[in-house]
């Protein structure tokens, strides 16, 4: 989407109003197509990402201060990182729907850059960073606090999820559980894989992802999910 309507709705979705657009667009800028266009390597969002993952960090890591006072620095370290992880902001990318906005290089777009996890990540930062620019921190906490520092514990649990789902299958069963490769489809620079997971001859959960690993995640979370939801485990 371009031009002032795509902008309109987009400051409408993040719920910010921004006094300079063109920071805005700037964050939409992906690299491949600041090249395209030749617009520079200061044409595209990178250094504005670069400044937004330092705000999210700030903001992150104070919220977490504040609101988990009994939790020790390692706890919060990792907590912290479970917030800021690839998947997470790209997450929270795709429920504001960041990617329909974006400025894409022809051949990122053939090779849907729109929906990749890294470029989406990247673009949540940019955007953070761009409101900070606008509008300094306070709007860039409000952004943070209310797009990705909510739901806190299903985020911990998703980072977590293949060291929670052995910890809890270790408890009910000797039997071990199998992360078994179904399926792999697409390009090589842009390849999905499908994994499940083994269990007592059940398959007890599913994920996609665009690593072997991310799919592993999902679905360590979906098993995790299923076995609560059969009271297999307290």
């Amino acid at each position: 989407m371009v031009g002032k309507e795509a902008l309109d709705k987009i400051q409408k979705i993040i719920e910010y109003k921004f006094n300079d657009e063109k920071i805005l667009l700037q964050a939409l800028t992906h690299s491949s197509f600041a090249n395209e266009k030749k617009l520079g390597k200061l044409g595209s969002n990178e250094r504005i990402e670069f400044l937004g993952d330092a705000v999210l960090e700030l903001v992150t890591s104070r919220y977490l201060y504040i609101n988990y006072e009994t939790q020790a620095e390692g706890e919060l370290t990792r907590l912290r990182a479970s917030l800021v992880c690839e998947y997470t902001l790209a997450k929270c990318a795709k429920s504001l729907s960041l990617g329909r906005f974006l400025f894409l290089s022809k051949g990122e777009e053939a090779t849907e850059g729109r929906n990749r996890d890294s470029v989406l990540s990247d673009t949540f930062e940019a955007v953070i960073g761009a409101i900070y620019l606008d509008g300094g921190y306070e709007p860039a906490e409000r952004f943070v606090i209310k797009n990705l520092l909510t739901d806190i514990e299903s985020k911990k649990l998703f980072y977590d999820s293949k060291t929670v789902l052995q910890e809890m299958i270790q408890g009910i069963s000797k039997e071990p559980i199998n992360y078994v490769l179904i399926d792999e489809f697409g390009p090589d620079h842009n390849k999905t894989f499908v994994t499940e997971i083994h269990f007592e001859n059940q398959i007890i959960g599913q994920g996609i992802g665009h690593t072997k690993k991310s799919s592993e995640q999902e679905a360590a979370y979906r098993a995790i999910l299923t076995l609560k939801k059969k009271e297999k485990i307290q």
